[in-house]
């Protein structure tokens, strides 16, 4: 989130309300790499170590919870793999523009049922309820900003953001879940 206000507010005419995260690490944007390293690649990275603790934690409760976590293991990973298919600003139906957007759809895509099953798995442990009740909420926020956006209800970026803040919130859960 650091990088995506960092970067946004190093980049002329850059709006968080217009402009959508991908755009810091488009073709042809100053400091692009950078902001794919920093905004995509290590954060994804990282959150996937997490996802891969919780797998690990997880090996104690029922089946759903590890296939929940691996969810979003590869939820992490495809975060990372926006940082490496980076948009066309110029041509959003180029290949890198398309790779990106099936890398954010898989995001989300693998986030949400993870987190169902997670939630689901968690109500026999009443030490991981509260993450299970954090880990439903957050996919509950982010498929509603996803489809809101999609189906033009609220504007697009602003609801990426709400996405993205729902998604962080649920990794750090996952990062203070029981061990």
């Amino acid at each position: 989130m650091a990088a995506l206000l960092g970067f946004g507010a190093a980049l002329d005419g850059y709006s968080h309300w217009r402009h959508p995260p991908g755009l810091l690490g488009a073709q042809g944007i100053p400091y692009a790499l950078a902001f794919n390293l920093l905004g995509y690649i290590g954060p994804g990275l990282a959150l996937a170590w997490v996802a891969w603790g919780l797998a690990g934690a997880a090996r104690g409760l029922r089946a759903p919870a590890r296939i929940g976590a691996w969810l979003w293991l590869w939820s992490a990973l495809a975060w990372a793999a926006q940082g490496v298919a980076s948009l066309d600003p110029q041509d959003l139906d180029a290949h890198a523009s398309r790779l990106h957007a099936l890398a954010w759809m898989l995001w989300w895509l693998a986030f949400a049922p993870g987190a169902a099953l997670l939630a689901y798995a968690s109500l026999a442990a009443p030490a991981w309820r509260r993450f299970g009740v954090i880990a439903l909420a957050a996919a509950a926020v982010l498929v509603l900003a996803v489809l809101a956006a999609d189906a033009r209800l609220v504007p697009g970026a602003p609801a990426q953001r709400v996405a993205l803040l729902a998604w962080l919130a649920a990794y750090i859960a996952a990062a203070r879940a029981p061990r």
